[in-house]
């Protein structure tokens, strides 16, 4: 899978993206991450790439031709028949989740626009923009963070970047609940204990154990999950003796 970022600052994703996880999933081939600088796309001599909004205002608006010429080229290196989107990270748009993380892993490339300032001038969005998604309801100085919030939400799911499915498959959200708590060495720790279940090689009460906290802990933080999986919850309840 193929991720291109179109920014003002590629060093700054490129430093995120390059380590940990996603980056030994780059040195793999399994993904590639490509970032391109708007900046060099741009015909003025200063090489400058925003200007004054229409109609007045604070701050400056980032202007269409550098952004539309760094998309043209990025197309330009994409065969054709490939499945891509071109995604404008903006908290105007829809709302980013586990499942619209399983959505985008399914094409083979995912194009970021990634705006500062003031935002981009509306007619390069309506040019060449598929989706635009917001990590959240609040507002950050840039795009680059939250499209590598999203590149690398997508990237542990496809095959090969995580040990296994099962590294992503229970955990947090994934699962449609909160993920359990986990433990691991010492047993004791400034007079904390590890629950005795986990100790007990009782494999069936240990995963009863598990889906017992995550439940209890879902409802305490995001009860609107167990309403969507009643299912979950439901499977705690003793089953009824037959007659």
């Amino acid at each position: 899978m193929r991720f291109d970022i179109m920014t003002l600052f590629p060093d700054m994703v490129n430093t995120i993206l390059g380590e940990s996880i996603i980056g030994r999933a780059q040195k793999s081939g399994i993904i590639e991450v490509h970032s391109h600088n708007i900046r060099d796309f741009s015909t003025d001599k200063h090489r400058k790439t925003d200007d004054t909004p229409y109609g007045g205002g604070v701050g400056m608006v980032m202007t269409c031709q550098p952004i539309y010429d760094c998309y043209k080229s990025i197309a330009s290196q994409i065969p054709e028949e490939s499945r891509q989107r071109v995604i404008y990270m903006s908290p105007k748009g829809r709302l980013f989740n586990h499942s619209l993380a399983e959505e985008l892993s399914g094409y083979d490339n995912l194009i970021f626009l990634c705006g500062h300032y003031e935002g981009v001038d509306q007619r390069i969005i309506d040019e060449i923009v598929d989706d635009e998604i917001s990590i959240g309801d609040y507002v950050v100085t840039g795009g680059e963070i939250p499209a590598c919030i999203v590149i690398d939400a997508v990237s542990r799911l496809k095959d090969g970047v995580l040990a296994s499915s099962e590294c992503y498959e229970g955990e947090s959200l994934a699962s449609g609940i909160l993920e359990y708590p986990q433990y691991t060495k010492p047993r004791e720790f400034m007079g904390r204990e590890v629950p005795e279940v986990l100790l007990s090689g009782n494999h069936a009460e240990i995963d009863k154990w598990r889906l017992t906290e995550a439940v209890n802990i879902t409802r305490e933080r995001r009860p609107e999950l167990l309403l969507l999986h009643p299912e979950i919850e439901e499977s705690l309840k003793p089953k009824k003796k037959k007659r």
